[in-house]
């Protein structure tokens, strides 16, 4: 609730009395389900699967609003598990001194990592070694490909699974490596020993496996995307304040953000999707702190189109969810 509204209350309360609670709770109640329903008007007539779960737990200045609509269905989430690896990496890094030891060290840059859909490291233009904080911030500021590969090195994509299985988060699921994820999808036997060459040669051969599928997938559910951000940004798989600084610090680069969060609030996220002939997928998930409130959301749509991309469906979804947002954000804040 804004300033003006409490302002309305409490000047009804002066000169009539304060309500009794049951009418406190039936107008809250009538309240949410006024603000659910413009939300999920917002996203009527699309295409497709989607899927949505939205979460502000209850504070001292306000009840719990939860939304949710096919919040346990197993969605394509693209790049948005880049979270996943962001977080399982800060968690073996775990220590005070984690920022300056994502300083040195220092991760190859060459053909063993080079991958498709990589603006910022460029390959095969670009080869050395990178910081890791360089490689984290590429992956998530610009969902850069290559970085990813090089932060899931890394990392370990076994000890990525093992994190979410500890987590409770059964519907996701994270590839081998970006470049793994493409050579599955092209049919290719030895997907996992795929080279950048090979990747190369491949380029005008058809898509000829799902994106969603159970052997190498970038995948999730709005359940678990928000139970992921409500954990995560509080630091409940941290020990040290400081691998949660860094973590935040990274998310709030999210390039997702700009493209759906009104200005205001301290907003943390990952956006993935993906265009292949036949199969296209947005998600938009992640948390804000918002006027003394924690919000959690996650937004997916999932539709298959037979063109290559489909951008008057992502352009009605994108601006969906960005109404969605600026709802929530005035009822919250």
């Amino acid at each position: 609730m804004g300033i003006a509204g409490r302002r309305m209350l409490m000047g009804g309360a002066a000169a009539c009395g304060l309500a009794p609670p049951l009418a406190r709770a039936t107008e809250t109640t009538a309240r949410q389900g006024g603000l659910q329903a413009r939300i999920r008007a917002h996203f009527r007539g699309m295409p497709g699967t989607r899927a949505m779960k939205i979460w502000a737990p209850a504070t001292a200045s306000g009840p719990e609003l939860l939304i949710a609509e096919n919040a346990g269905e197993q969605l394509f989430i693209g790049s948005a598990i880049k979270a996943f690896v962001l977080c399982e990496r800060l968690r073996q890094l775990d220590s005070e001194d984690v920022a300056s030891r994502i300083v040195a060290n220092q991760l190859a840059l060459d053909e063993s990592v080079w991958s498709a859909d990589s603006a910022s490291f460029n390959p095969p233009n670009l080869t050395g070694k990178v910081s890791e904080r360089t490689a984290m911030e590429a992956m998530i500021l610009h969902s850069d490909n290559t970085a990813t590969d090089m932060v899931l090195k890394a990392t370990g994509p076994d000890r990525v699974r093992a994190f979410l299985a500890e987590a409770g988060l059964r519907n996701s699921l994270i590839p081998d490596s970006t470049r793994s994820f493409f050579a599955y999808l092209l049919g290719a036997p030895d997907y996992r020993s795929f080279t950048w060459a090979e990747l190369l040669a491949a380029d005008d051969k058809p898509i000829v496996n799902s994106p969603l599928n159970p052997e190498q997938s970038l995948a999730s559910s709005a359940e678990d995307l928000v139970a992921f951000y409500a954990d995560s940004v509080q630091g409940r798989f941290f020990h040290h304040a400081a691998s949660l600084q860094e973590y935040r610090n990274v998310l709030s680069l999210g390039d997702v953000i700009h493209r759906v969060l009104p200005l205001g609030g301290s907003a943390f996220a990952k956006g993935g999707s993906i265009d292949v002939r036949g199969y296209h997928a947005l998600c938009a998930p992640g948390a804000v702190f918002l006027a003394g409130r924690w919000l959690y959301f996650a937004f997916i749509l999932n539709w298959y189109s037979a063109a290559e991309t489909d951008p008057t469906t992502v352009a009605r979804y994108l601006a969906a969810v960005q109404a969605a947002m600026v709802d929530l954000y005035a009822a919250l804040g």
